[in-house]
């Protein structure tokens, strides 16, 4: 295990103005917050003379209640070195006292303060439930998280106005965790064959570090040893907004990392100080906002292998206090099934190809590892999307609104969760790319009714399983789940003229039977033709509700 400690860099160049070092001032937020919410003390320095102060300066505090203590590093929030920050999030109700130390060289600044937090109802951080280890619960409340997600990869390289938009929009839509960039570069009009394009308010160039050139894509000669505050202030400043709309940010720490420019590491000094100094500088601010996921990259295979990923997959998991939900976006196959830092498997498998079946093989790999955890199809082809470099010759409408709601069916009655993607024009700005859409997108609106249909029942305790029903097949597959006391069974039709019959002794008597139209969210009676045979009312796609 990688633990998450601060480097000190040699303190002889910092020409401190006297033996007692600057004028160091602290200050809190709040004297009481809301669990899940976060006490922030501000530390400001009065002419400051650190020569850097994100190497030369450490900020760390600890916060404790009457049986816990929990350890929290602060990090530089100005470029000059004038203002540091440490944030505290209490994760249950009650009286904390904490302590804060400023160290510059061998000057030491300590604070010491008091706040309480109350219960505001907060739904808290995600994790895995460990009772029904293949689904997720909010940590606050106790309630089932039903994990509906799209890719909004370029999102912070928006405005903040069109940005909080953006989030709106999908919140509406019942969107509750986006993907999200951190750091990443691409050439205008490149951006995976989409038409789309920087404007006054959209920049495709992200700059965590101080580029000497912040207009080069392939060359922007970062810093790395100096954060950009500005644009880590933006990103924060969408997770605050999107925390008010109970929307999980997903922060992935690349885009692309094969790309050039967007991996300033290599392979000379990948997993090295420099690049533990980014994740570590992430955890410190953005670990306190509880709507927090971490994705350690995109596709680490392009341009890491699986020993870097499991290095910084720990390094990060020790650096975040709180140890929110961790994993790794790859391709077709999850191999950290068994790495404890990865708290969720996620793949990406396009089409049909990363469907039911898909999703049910890994289920089932996993358990053979003999540790659960939930399996998400994280990235699985966006809408209308048929880049002829690689699109598998895939034309319309094979990547349609429809045909993707479809797979998403199939990914929750294996079992799974998925991601989805809205299509990207110039007309809207983006879609997966950057997360803005507009009215004349309707693909998430049917994704609202698979929300609306799973988590009207308790979905959490279905299994897939077909042993409760017997069919023909004059067209597509028909997919079931039940739960284990037999209490409840969901059948997906993808499409009509499918007829099944309900077996005996398997489902427990007199459940009422419901069609769930999954086009329109509208429910009708499931009466059987005969002998609790049922058969679709259209040729279209449907659900049979037995509870």
């Amino acid at each position: 295990m990688f633990g998450c400690v601060f480097v000190l860099a040699s303190f002889v160049s910092l020409n401190l103005a006297s033996s007692e070092g600057p004028k160091v001032k602290f200050s809190q937020s709040a004297k009481e917050v809301y669990a899940y919410d976060f006490v922030e003390i501000t530390i400001s320095i009065d002419k400051p003379n650190v020569k850097n102060p994100f190497t030369d300066a450490v900020v760390k505090g600890e916060f404790k209640d009457e049986t816990n203590t929990i350890h929290v590093d602060g990090f530089c929030d100005s470029q000059d070195g004038s203002i540091f920050r440490i944030r505290f999030m209490p994760m249950k109700p009650g009286n904390y006292i904490y302590s804060v130390k400023y160290q510059q060289g061998d000057i030491e600044k300590a604070h010491h303060g008091e706040f309480s937090a109350i219960d505001g109802k907060k739904p808290g951080l995600v994790r895995v439930d460990p009772e029904y280890p293949w689904h997720f619960i909010w940590e606050g409340t106790g309630e089932h998280y039903f994990w509906n997600g799209t890719t909004t990869y370029w999102i912070v390289g928006w405005d903040d106005d069109t940005i909080f938009k953006s989030i709106d929009r999908l919140a509406k839509l019942k969107v509750n965790r986006i993907r999200a960039t951190l750091s990443g570069r691409v050439k205008d009009g490149q951006a995976w064959f989409e038409n789309v394009y920087p404007t006054d308010k959209f920049t495709f160039l992200l700059n965590p570090w101080i580029p000497k050139n912040p207009q080069s894509v392939e060359k922007p000669e970062f810093d790395l040893a100096r954060f950009n505050v500005s644009h880590w202030q933006k990103y924060e400043r969408l997770l605050g907004y999107a925390r008010e709309k109970g929307m999980i940010v997903s922060v992935i720490f690349y885009l692309d990392g094969a790309r050039p420019g967007c991996y300033p590491f290599g392979k000379e000094l990948a997993g090295g100080e420099d690049e533990q100094r980014y994740y570590r500088y992430a955890a410190a601010r953005f670990s306190a906002f509880s709507n927090v996921m971490w994705d350690v990259t995109n596709e680490y295979q392009l341009f890491r292998d699986e020993a870097w990923t499991n290095k910084m997959g720990a390094f990060l998991k020790e650096c975040d206090p709180y140890h929110h939900l961790t994993s790794v976006h790859g391709h077709g196959d999850f191999v950290f099934r068994t790495s404890p830092w990865a708290d969720f498997a996620m793949y990406q498998s396009w089409d049909e190809g990363g469907s039911y079946n898909f999703m049910s093989k890994h289920r089932e790999n996993q358990k053979k590892t003999g540790r659960i955890i939930p399996q998400v199809n994280e990235e699985y082809g966006y809408e209308d999307h048929y880049p002829k470099a690689w699109g598998g010759g895939k034309v319309a409408p094979a990547r349609s609104a429809d045909n993707r709601r479809r797979l998403a069916w199939d990914m929750y009655m294996a079992g799974g969760y998925q991601t989805t993607g809205e299509r990207a024009d110039t007309d809207t700005g983006g879609g997966w790319v950057n997360g803005r859409g507009d009215d004349s997108m309707i693909m998430l609106k049917g994704y609202g009714y698979i929300v609306d249909f799973f988590t009207s029942i308790p979905w959490w305790k279905l299994e897939p399983n077909y042993d409760f029903i017997t069919y023909d097949k004059p067209g597509n597959y028909v997919y079931a789940s039940r739960s284990s006391e037999g209490d409840i069974g969901v059948v997906y039709f993808p499409s009509g003229k499918e007829i099944i019959k309900i077996k005996p002794d398997v489902l427990k008597n007199g459940l009422n039977a419901r069609w769930y139209n999954s086009r329109s969210g509208q429910w009708i009676n499931g009466e059987p033709l005969q002998n609790d045979t049922y058969k679709t009312p259209d040729e279209d796609d449907w659900v049979l509700l037995l509870n």
